[in-house]
């Protein structure tokens, strides 16, 4: 039996390979996509998506438009810098692509359908799930497990010397999350960001024709390296950060776990920082967090998938 996935997601590059990856994985089925503000904005992320899914001929997928802004008034900041100023890297939707976007009330509708089947993934801020498990509450108790890409447990931040881009984004939203999601597997940096891609995998799914996003792998991913290379020297390949925690669905013994219950800082100095109580009188709590990969078994899986005989 396929695993139904219902994913949130901000595409990015690295959400953008991870809907490509669950495309193409006959043991997935991604039943949903839901959009929001994050790597660009929400209507960008939304045609993303939505040109994705017709590159594998899947208009059957509905895109369902989540969150433009997090709940505090921040200003959002954008990354062309990294994902391109249309968010996969070189590669642009076509200006006349026609498209199908579905109401918000759909995410009900796709939990009840796949009732205590669903696996909702989390790969963008949080804002839109949060407002999901407000709005729908009952639905939500019917959700199978949660996947949440985000925080930095004991490394250091990404978008700040303590924080996460995520985690950073909504703060509020996040903790909201990481403290009423049940049967909850949290990715942070600690594992994303050994998840590397190098240029000769990238050059082997460019030439593989049964792969229907061969043609856009390298453009994108030499875009995606290039920032890479500039702000980690050495660096073999670049970390596809969400593609991993699709990838632990169903192979959660490529990373090893600690189990505490998650913490979001939202104050100003330290915003979005993610950490676990270790002293000695607290106690272990419910959610996986990945804490260590292994970097062969991700390699094995994502090539097994990437690159089909």
């Amino acid at each position: 039996m396929t695993k139904k996935i219902l994913l949130f997601c901000d595409p990015g590059i690295d959400d953008s390979l991870a809907i490509m990856y669950t495309m193409l994985d006959p043991e997935l089925d991604l039943v949903g996509i839901v959009t929001s503000y994050g790597n660009v904005t929400q209507d960008q992320a939304t045609a993303n998506a939505a040109y994705l899914v017709q590159l594998a001929g899947r208009n059957d997928i509905p895109i369902i438009p989540g969150a433009s802004n997090p709940v505090q008034e921040d200003e959002v900041t954008f990354y062309p810098g990294i994902h391109g100023e249309e968010g996969i890297g070189p590669i642009q939707p076509p200006s006349n692509m026609q498209y199908q976007i579905y109401p918000f009330d759909t995410i009900r509708l796709i939990i009840e359908r796949y009732r205590n089947e669903i696996i909702i993934v989390d790969t963008g801020r949080s804002t839109t799930l949060a407002t999901a498990f407000i709005l729908f509450p009952d639905q939500i108790k019917m959700v199978h497990s949660f996947y949440v890409m985000g925080g930095a447990f004991f490394v250091p931040g990404n978008v700040t010397p303590l924080a996460e881009a995520n985690f950073f984004g909504d703060p509020t939203s996040s903790n909201y999350v990481v403290k009423n999601a049940h049967n909850l597997t949290v990715t942070p940096l600690n594992v994303t960001q050994f998840a590397i891609i190098t240029p000769d995998i990238v050059e082997d799914i460019s030439q593989n024709k049964k792969n229907v996003y061969a043609s856009i792998m390298a453009p994108v991913f030499e875009f995606y390296y290039d920032f890479y290379k500039e702000t980690v020297p050495g660096i073999l390949g670049a970390p596809i950060h969400d593609l991993l925690t699709i990838i632990l669905i169903k192979n959660p013994a490529i990373v090893d776990y600690i189990y505490y219950n998650a913490n979001v800082v939202e104050g100003i100095e330290a915003r979005g920082m993610s950490y676990i109580d270790l002293r000695p009188t607290s106690k272990t709590g419910e959610t996986s967090i990945a804490i260590h990969l292994h970097y062969e078994a991700f390699i094995e899986e994502f090539s097994k998938v990437m690159l089909p005989e």
